[in-house]
């Protein structure tokens, strides 16, 4: 009798804790979700991973700040039970902006190849390829996080992501599957993950600088925390708005379609905060979407229209005194012997370049860490590149110049928010605590 109470009692409490954990779990809403980011030496590209499909396997994809959605290789390997294409006029097409052509495959139905599908257009936006690609939805589960540790594991059961052909991986780094679309769409991964969870529409990027250590994205809203100790809240950030290019600035697109990449309004550039004299009709959009400045993560290096490009190095050769010039090192022209050069927390004690933003008194500074790199052990080079004498954008912010910069990008609000280095606060981008769950 004393045991079949026991047996019923200890059965009880297992049906208790049973349900106790099923309502944590279906009750828990991430305050915001984080992804590793890490610097390919050979490539230059940030790389991070995600566990997507049934079973959940690791996919690892290049980061593409402006990139319209996910889109991943299906026709090598992928397996899943879980894989839903989008049915053509469903309400998943209208969403992702599909339209209501419906594709037909010729072959047996696999993922990337069904009848009466939607397409849209996945874009290797590194070697500037795209290709058409079934719109389709499948599990993919992220690490939650409060902005200073990770969490526990969430889930996005139907996440939309675009099926792409093997060859789109080409130019890719090694083992790479795909890419990681952040930009201004409804189905980028900032806007799916905010809409699945219901945290704002927003998404912090810290890079580092060390293809030994970890940067990080953070969706949601901050604080958030780096070792040791070091928080940075909307109070910390400079803001200046974001402008929607009105013209796709994809290798592929639709007419009408605005651009998915984040530019900003450089209104001047100073260095040494002297005003370096440029064409200052080349930093706005025109009605054609040519000109402008966007931040990008698939450019190494900040790229600049020629004339610009001419006038920042050669204005910064004439700052930079006492230190000898010498032969340039592709890809960047004005390169220095750096035996002359100090060494200060953020980087090279070199002249500052300031992009100045919607007034005078908001301005981004790129301290010596963001504008020099070490081609060899005693040359340093300014990291800008040439980018011709017509190219889209006049301004490209490549990766090295936000690298260990805090950057939030306010989807629902269109503004950015930047912090400049955060070395000056005795943190790195590589400092966020990854081994501490919550």
């Amino acid at each position: 009798m004393a045991s079949s109470c026991l047996h019923a009692i200890l059965l009880c409490f297992l049906l208790f804790i049973t349900s106790t954990t099923a309502q944590n779990q279906t009750s828990f809403r991430p305050k915001g979700l984080i992804l590793p980011i890490t610097k390919d030496a050979s490539t230059l590209q940030y790389l991070t991973q995600i566990h997507q499909r049934t079973p959940l396997v690791p996919v690892s994809l290049t980061l593409d700040l402006g990139g319209q959605f996910l889109w991943l290789d299906c026709d090598q390997g992928y397996v899943s039970s879980s894989y839903k294409p989008a049915r053509c006029r469903s309400a998943q097409c209208s969403l992702a902006g599909a339209g209501s052509g419906c594709g037909q495959c010729f072959s047996p139905p696999k993922p990337g190849c069904n009848n009466n599908t939607c397409s849209l257009l996945p874009d290797n936006t590194i070697t500037r390829t795209a290709t058409s690609g079934e719109l389709a939805s499948d599990t993919v589960q992220v690490q939650s996080s409060n902005g200073k540790n990770p969490g526990r594991n969430v889930t996005d059961k139907d996440f939309l992501f675009v099926c792409g052909a093997t060859f789109l991986l080409e130019g890719l780094a090694s083992g790479v599957k795909g890419m990681a679309g952040l930009g201004r769409t409804i189905i980028s991964l900032p806007s799916q993950f905010s809409a699945e969870f219901s945290f704002p529409r927003k998404f912090a990027v810290c890079l580092s600088s060390s293809t030994n250590s970890k940067g990080v994205v953070l969706f949601g809203d901050g604080p958030y925390s780096f070792l040791p100790n070091r928080e940075f809240s909307n109070n910390d950030f400079s803001y200046t708005p974001l402008f929607i290019n009105p013209v796709s600035t994809a290798s592929a697109f639709s007419s009408g379609e605005p651009s998915s990449e984040y530019f900003i309004g450089v209104k001047s550039i100073k260095i040494n905060q002297k005003v370096v004299p440029i064409n200052t009709t080349l930093l706005s959009i025109d009605n054609q979407g040519v000109g402008g400045t966007k931040i990008s993560t698939v450019n190494p290096y900040t790229i600049l229209e020629t004339s610009i490009y001419n006038a920042v190095t050669n204005f910064f050769v004439k700052e930079l005194v006492n230190i000898t010039r010498v032969a340039s090192v592709a890809p960047f022209g004005a390169c220095f012997d750096s035996r002359n050069i100090v060494s200060t927390r953020v980087g090279p004690a070199v002249p500052s370049i300031d992009l100045v933003l919607q007034n005078e008194n908001v301005f981004w500074r790129i301290f010596g860490a963001n504008s020099m790199v070490q081609v060899s052990e005693n040359v340093l080079c300014l990291g800008f590149v040439d980018g011709g004498v017509n190219p889209r954008t006049s301004i490209v912010i490549g990766g090295y110049t936000i690298e260990n910069n805090l950057l939030q990008f306010d989807l629902a609000g269109s503004r950015l928010g930047f912090t400049s280095s955060i070395l000056s606060r005795l943190t790195t981008c590589a400092n966020f605590n990854f081994t501490s769950i919550t």
